[in-house]
């Protein structure tokens, strides 16, 4: 699409080459008339002197314009502009496309091009603004300019040589030409970027290329953070997924634990009929998505005491926490559904099961394991433990906490599993820490 367009630039504009061409065959053209005259007339010795050294200025000038307007060199000059500019505006573009990434934007494209202003704009408004004019061209009003709205339409580029198709109301408006070039997503205009020169003369090649250069790369950063965007949201829905996945089997479970409690102990009957509740409606509620370490901790602790309600002593559970984890930002409901998939898939049908649950952190990486010697996982099922769909009740749950792990913090984080036939399982979560899993205050 961009090598088209281009093509149809190259067309339509003068090259910088002719431009030389034509200005060292006026320079020597002159030279040679005085040179000729010296030979019909007597002339000055200091007119052939400055005759001379102006053949030799234009030689020279031919050799630096001609290395100046070489196509590799302008067009490596124009690459590293674009891609400094792409890389400064990736930070901004990554939230999306608003007013104040969009300014940010055109402040960064003003201070590093030519032009003498940046606007960016989305379908219906300009976003953002930079350089000559940002008195008046105001930000978050309608798009004025009619081309602009055809460029919109077209999905094409268009090039303003006037003030008048600019169509600035102002008339003291110094900007008079323009290049202004569409935005996509998903291969529809999202909005408009907009190059704003004092002078048509500054409508070559060279400055329209860029423009477009740019475009593309600034839609592409645009695609990516629309993916991010999509993929946090995923994860949001899957942990809402799990939020609503209730084991029915434990909700039975601790219910007739409470009732049989009610005849035995009504005390501890009360205090766990209290406890459940909290229990549950943190499990309902919308919570928040990510929680320290030591929160999640809580919230583990309080559903094994429902189970060791119902087990006695044939669970045992053994903490290696260290201090400096706690703080720690992880997803909500990471832990406690590993937890609960030792007990569901681990204990056996008579004697104990040892949990330990343990956390550590090197460096950037968070490391949290959930341990059992229990009934273990056969040797033939144990690839298939993380896919979709793989297993009962929170045996899926782990390809949700898996999956949240990935989408959250990237490469080298997620779950793995070890197990040994009739020797226990080792669930292993590994968080590569970053800025959004800073402790909280």
């Amino acid at each position: 699409m961009i090598v088209g367009r281009l093509e149809r630039i190259r067309a339509a504009l003068p090259s910088r080459s002719v431009f030389v061409d034509l200005t060292l065959v006026g320079a020597t053209t002159v030279i040679g008339l005085v040179a000729l005259a010296s030979l019909v007339v007597e002339v000055p010795r200091y007119a052939v002197v400055a005759a001379v050294v102006g053949l030799l200025v234009v030689a020279a000038g031919t050799l630096v314009a001609r290395f100046a307007s070489r196509p590799d060199h302008l067009r490596a000059m124009q690459s590293e502009q674009i891609l400094r500019i792409a890389t400064q505006s990736l930070a901004h573009l990554r939230k999306g496309l608003d007013e104040e990434t969009a300014g940010a934007v055109c402040r960064l494209a003003y201070l590093e091009s030519e032009a003498d202003a940046v606007a960016i704009t989305d379908t219906e408004r300009v976003l953002g603004f930079a350089g000559i004019g940002e008195d008046h061209h105001t930000i978050g009003g309608p798009i004025l300019t009619r081309a602009t709205r055809e460029a919109l339409e077209h999905n094409e580029h268009r090039i303003l040589s006037s003030k008048e198709e600019i169509g600035c109301p102002r008339r003291d408006c110094m900007l008079a030409a323009a290049i202004v070039v569409p935005l996509e997503m998903r291969g529809r205009p999202a909005g408009t970027l907009k190059f704003y020169y004092t002078t048509p003369r500054l409508l070559n090649e060279t400055q329209v290329t860029m423009v477009e250069g740019l475009a593309y790369l600034l839609s592409t950063q645009l695609e990516l953070s629309e993916l991010e965007r999509q993929t946090e949201l995923a994860c949001r829905m899957e942990l809402k997924a799990l939020q609503a996945q209730i084991n029915p089997h434990f909700l039975f479970n601790t219910i007739n634990t409470i009732a049989m409690l009610i005849r035995t102990d009504p005390a501890e009957a009360r205090h766990l009929l209290r406890e459940f509740a909290t229990f549950y409606r943190r499990t309902l509620e919308a919570g928040d998505e990510m929680v320290t370490l030591a929160r999640e901790l809580e919230y583990t602790r309080s559903y094994l005491g429902f189970e060791r309600a119902r087990f006695g002593d044939r669970i045992r559970v053994v903490e290696d926490v260290a201090e400096d984890t706690l703080p720690v930002l992880v997803p909500a409901f990471a832990l406690q559904p590993v937890v609960e998939n030792a007990l569901q898939h681990g204990m056996p049908p008579e004697g104990s099961l040892l949990i330990r649950i343990s956390a550590s952190r090197r460096g950037e990486l968070l490391t949290l394991g959930v341990a059992d010697d229990g009934l273990g996982i056969p040797e033939e099922r144990l690839p298939h433990v993380l896919e979709p769909g793989y297993g009962k009740g929170l045996g899926i749950a782990l390809k949700n906490v898996d999956d949240r792990l990935r989408g959250h913090f990237g490469p080298g984080s997620g779950i793995s599993v070890a197990s040994v036939f009739g020797g226990g399982t080792t669930v292993t979560l590994s968080i590569v820490l970053g800025p959004a899993t800073a402790s909280e205050a």
